[in-house]
């Protein structure tokens, strides 16, 4: 069996996916691009890393389209309860919609969906369009702006406060708060006591904001969140109860803000780096078919295939299965690289060229389908659509006046890399 093998017998993927300088320029797609080639699912030692692994010593990385779709869809097989992140982090465990499988999933899913109503999602696209002109007006009175940290992260940071309803006087503390919480260990000095206590710190905000949205009910998700009932399969009426609302907002201001944050950016930069695109783009938003136009989502499917907002996310197998000829033993941690499978050459024509007309595009940026796609997907499509809608309205030129700066995260962290500085210039349209 596998699982008796020694570390040196199992393949290994020829590059360290645990050195951050391997993503300081980006994801490294040519070391992708070779091990789908040569060793599509690999073993990947962990014997070297500071952050907590419980019992594991590695684990096993997907890189095809084919393998990480299958695998991110088979629940049955390989189970979420450890959590999105290869770090052993207890409080996680079966505790989120990230790590919730069968009927524990569906229950959770079907209440947070409750508080998402087509009236609450009308309001959120107005309110998004009118954080994004403010937004995007600033930039382009100052003339230049850092792009990433005073444009791409104010849309989804105000959208997840909407949602919430969090005070507009407390966001850039709480926003603050959660990049600390994202980037910990990305910094001399950071420590996994540093981690936890933003984490903690950002508990205690979310429980008393539940208090305060019980006792005060306002027009607002969260509010609708702290109150809903649904009934489970069995017939049942239920609840979210504090624990779950706590990870629920953990899980909306960390991984609702930073992915659509870092799609904002990379979608920005590709369509410096690619003028033709640029040029396409305003076309469509020129056609006057709004953010709903086939065209607008077949690019925004294309931004979001080239950018990956998300890394990676681990699984743990069930029972013994084989994955591309390589039995994965039961008990063993599983990867899956959504970059990786976005650019698979057996999937995609053209894998490397950025195409806002390409169709069919089966990317794999909200996990590939399956009981854990993406919650939010729809919702970060709309504001992805939302934000090149008005900024191809309202700005005339953008130039790069700086390469950008990327953040490797760790592989603490599934999102893994962040766009952390990318300074241009903004004319007037």
């Amino acid at each position: 069996m596998l699982t008796a093998m020694t570390t040196a017998q199992r393949p290994h993927p020829g590059v360290d996916l645990t050195d951050v300088e391997l993503f300081r320029n980006g994801f490294p797609h040519a070391a992708f691009t070779r091990m789908r080639q040569e060793v599509p699912v690999s073993w990947l030692p962990l014997e070297q890393t500071s952050f907590p692994l419980g019992d594991d010593r590695g684990c096993w990385v997907l890189t095809s389209h084919a393998d990480v779709q299958a695998v991110n869809r088979d629940a049955d097989r390989f189970t979420a309860y450890d959590g999105p992140s290869i770090a052993d982090v207890p409080a996680m465990k079966g505790a989120m919609l990230a790590s919730l499988d069968g009927a524990a999933h569906t229950r959770l899913r079907r209440l947070v969906s409750a508080g998402f109503t087509p009236r609450m999602i009308a309001l959120l696209e107005e309110q998004a369009r009118r954080w994004a002109t403010s937004i995007i007006d600033s930039a382009v009175d100052r003339g230049s702006c850092e792009l990433v940290s005073e444009v791409a992260y104010r849309l989804p940071m105000h959208m997840i406060a909407d949602i919430v309803g969090i005070p507009v006087a407390d966001r850039d503390w709480l926003f603050t708060l959660a990049n600390r919480f994202i980037q910990s260990g990305t910094n001399d000095g950071d420590t996994p006591e540093g981690h936890f206590a933003a984490q903690f710190e950002m508990f205690e905000y979310a429980q008393s904001l539940g208090r305060e949205k019980r006792a005060n009910p306002a027009d607002d998700v969260w509010t609708l969140l702290t109150t809903v009932e649904v009934e489970t399969d069995a017939g049942e009426r239920t609840t979210l109860t504090e624990a779950e609302l706590d990870m629920f907002f953990l899980l909306l201001t960390v991984a609702g803000s930073e992915t659509t944050r870092n799609a904002i950016a990379g979608g920005v930069h590709a369509l410096v780096e690619h003028p033709d695109q640029m040029a396409a783009m305003r076309s469509i938003v020129a056609s006057g078919g709004g953010i709903q136009a086939p065209a607008m989502r077949t690019a925004v499917d294309e931004i979001l295939r080239w950018t990956s907002p998300v890394a990676y996310f681990a699984r743990r197998a069930n029972t013994d299965v084989e994955v591309a000829g390589q039995t994965i033993g039961a008990g063993e941690r599983v990867t899956l690289w959504y970059p990786s499978a976005n650019r698979d050459d057996s999937v995609f024509d053209r894998p490397f060229e950025f195409d806002l007309m390409r169709t069919p595009n089966h990317h794999v940026s909200f996990g590939g389908g399956g009981p854990h796609y993406c919650l939010g997907a729809n919702l970060a499509k709309m504001e992805i659509a939302l934000f090149f809608d008005e900024f191809c309205r309202r700005v005339r030129d953008v130039e790069a006046l700086e390469a950008p700066t990327f953040t490797p995260l760790t592989l603490l962290n599934p999102i893994m890399l962040a766009m952390t500085e990318y300074p241009v210039s903004l004319s007037a349209a």
